[in-house]
Order: C-alpha cells, then structure tokens, then sequence
C-alpha cells in the first residue's frame, strides 16, 4: 500500500480546508455536500451522536451559527492508496477557554468524489 501519494494527499488536504472554512463560515450545504449520503455515516459531535446522512443534516441545519471561529494545530493527513484517508486535528475556540478539541474524520473516494464516512468530534481540558 502506498502511503501519502503527493497527489491523492494534495486532493485531500484542500477538501480539508474547504471544510474547515465551511464549518467557521458555517457553510451548510457544503458541509453537508462532505459527508457519504449514506445511513451508514456516522458523526459523534460534542454532545451527540448522528447515524446517518439525515441526522447529520438535520443537526447542521439546527447548529448555532455563532462562536464558530477557531485555530487548528497538529493537524495530521494521512492516505492510504488513491481512495482511503484520515484526517485528524486539535483545535481551540476563545469561546471554550481551557479546553482543546479534537476532531478526526475518515474520508473515502466514492463514485461522488471525497467523502467523510466517519467522523469525531470531542473536547477536553486543556493540558
């Protein structure tokens, strides 16, 4: 297996940041367009857990589109062959003091291009 192909890491390092300015912009349709339009998706948030394109969608049209504004730090992708990724990273909101977030996400190369199939979100304090 091929690890980290300059290109496929190059292609998912952009849809990367395309949903890191979607989630501080709180760019909905493009957030949903990121995740596998598919009941077997799973995203665990902060405080819940979403099975499924719709639960995932019905949260991002409900979330609060305030205090969205963060800083990334340690981000790390990594691809495996032209069609397997994960992308994991910290993150700090002023609007949590003390506490660092983590988030990862699994993305896959579907016959609609780049999607997350699995996704975690959590906090804890700050080390």
């Amino acid at each position: 297996m091929q690890i980290n192909l300059p290109e496929i890491l190059a292609e998912v390092q952009q849809l990367f940041e395309e949903y890191e300015d979607a989630i501080i912009h709180n760019r909905v349709e493009i957030l949903d367009s990121c995740f596998w339009d598919n009941s077997l998706v799973i995203r665990y948030g902060m405080n819940e857990n979403l099975y499924g394109y719709q639960e995932i969608a019905a949260f991002r049209a409900a979330r609060p589109s305030v205090g969205l504004l963060r800083s990334l730090s340690k981000t790390v992708i990594t691809t495996f062959g032209h069609d397997l990724a994960t992308a994991n990273t910290l993150f700090m909101r002023q609007t949590v003091p003390g506490k660092v977030g983590r988030q990862s996400q699994t993305w896959v190369r579907t016959d609609h291009g780049w999607k997350i199939v699995s996704a975690h979100v959590s906090l804890i304090d700050h080390l």
